[in-house]
């Protein structure tokens, strides 16, 4: 078995460390230097892995995305042999778990808000294609349930980032409605 180079080795680390820093301050309002300090190493290294902020953000996204797709293909073998809704239900359940320290819900967010760079916007939509794909493969729902799972997806972002969970009036009860958050 052949061993991994230093840079091998901290490739997982530093994209770690990028999700959490973009999670947080977003595309914009982070710096190589912010993610190389999270990871505790230089930011010439970090170039030296990722030789521009852009590729550094999609590799995090990129991740993002793995984990996500992971945790879904657990729920819908949880799942499996269940009606289509019902392998649905579970994989948004997994997936409202899986978002539940905000750091992957908010990198989503961050990068449709940036979805007009090239490879951002590249990255968002092979990440969504491939949950997509997954959700219509692995559950066998039609096209129409798997919309409304990505839109109850995106919902659930919304009520999360603009905090409206809690909001005691009637229009934030409407968007809240069935949606539960970890």
């Amino acid at each position: 078995m052949p061993s991994l180079s230093t840079a091998q080795m901290r490739v997982p680390v530093v994209t770690a460390s990028a999700v959490e820093e973009f999670a947080r301050g977003g595309f914009h309002g982070t710096t190589v230097a912010d993610v190389a300090r999270a990871a505790r190493i230089s930011p010439a290294y970090v170039f030296k892995l990722f030789p521009s902020k852009e590729r550094l953000f999609v590799a995090a996204l990129d991740d993002c995305f793995r984990q996500i797709v992971e945790t879904l293909g657990v729920a819908a073998d949880g799942a499996a042999g269940g009606p289509p809704d019902g392998i649905l239900d579970a994989m948004g359940g997994a997936y409202a778990e899986l978002i539940a320290d905000r750091s992957l819900l908010m990198l989503q967010v961050h990068a449709q808000s940036v979805a007009d760079i090239p490879e951002v916007g590249q990255a968002l939509r092979a990440g969504l294609a491939t949950v997509v794909r997954l959700a219509k493969t692995r559950s066998g729902a039609s096209d129409e349930a798997v919309q409304r799972f990505v839109a109850v997806g995106q919902l659930c972002h919304l009520i999360v980032t603009s905090g409206i969970e809690d909001v005691p009036d009637e229009w934030a009860s409407i968007l809240t409605a069935g949606i539960r958050h970890p």
